[in-house]
């Protein structure tokens, strides 16, 4: 699990999206970003995850956030991922799980008694210069949106 905290710097990173386009941290200084890590597109707990944000997007950007979603699947399938659920926002992929490996949120795991190393589901918002202000995990797909949305609302506007 991740060692990062709030206030901490975000590591910073480069990765390309579903069109190959490079994608830096730093592009969004000034902005605040939720940054979420989901294990693998087109699953059933990921798709809800990012429908519910692609649903509530108006309401991420009346606050001011960007949303980038980051897993370790490739560019192709993070494109048929975007145009099969009409996803509006950015997807990046970390193949080789550096970044993940950066924020602490690529690890050992266990499912049905078999281990492995996977996304630990981790979403991270920071702020608007760059500094982590709140990091969510242990999470329902489906609760994710509505739990940053609540903290949002709970903030006063920046």
């Amino acid at each position: 699990m991740t060692t990062l905290k709030p206030g901490d710097i975000a590591p910073k990173f480069i990765l390309p999206n579903c069109i190959d386009k490079s994608i830096k941290l730093s592009d969004f200084l000034g902005k605040k970003v939720l940054v979420y890590f989901y294990p693998k597109a087109m699953t059933p707990g990921c798709t809800v995850q990012a429908c519910n944000i692609r649903d509530n997007l108006e309401l991420f950007k009346s606050k001011k956030v960007e949303v980038l979603g980051i897993s370790p699947d490739n560019t192709n399938k993070l494109l048929t991922f975007v145009e099969k659920k009409m996803l509006n926002f950015t997807l990046l992929s970390d193949k080789q799980n550096i970044v993940s490996k950066k924020f602490g949120v690529w690890g050992e795991k266990i499912f049905m008694g078999k281990k492995y190393f996977g996304i630990y589901r981790t979403s991270f918002l920071i702020n608007s210069s760059g500094f982590i202000d709140k990091i969510f995990f242990k999470f329902k797909c489906k609760d994710h949106h509505k739990i940053i949305l609540t903290y949002l609302n709970s903030k006063k506007s920046d």
